[in-house]
């Protein structure tokens, strides 16, 4: 309950910017297509392009993200990244 915006007074502008911040390091990276900031910036969910990015980047991408994370940002707890790979084929049965 302590990390919700507000909570420990945080202004809710520096709290917005920070999750801009969290989505804004994911999008740099090569093939994410979306990124959100989501559980007040404890997860970030990270979606990549299904034909430009292997399973294998996945996980190097998700290890990157949480490196720059640890880096450059200042935070209490963890940071969750998920990088989500989806591709859909859809039809209609009449």
């Amino acid at each position: 309950s302590g990390s919700r915006p507000g909570a420990r007074r945080e202004m809710f502008e520096t709290y917005v910017k920070r999750l801009e911040r969290l989505e804004g390091i994911a999008l740099e990276e090569e093939g994410v297509e979306r990124c959100y900031a989501v559980q007040a910036g404890r997860e970030v969910r990270v979606m990549v392009q299904p034909d430009r990015v292997s399973d294998e980047e996945m996980a190097r991408i998700s290890e990157r993200v949480a490196r720059r994370f640890e880096e450059e940002l200042q935070y209490p707890g963890q940071i969750k990244v998920v990088v989500i790979r989806e591709k859909r084929a859809i039809d209609f049965a009449r």
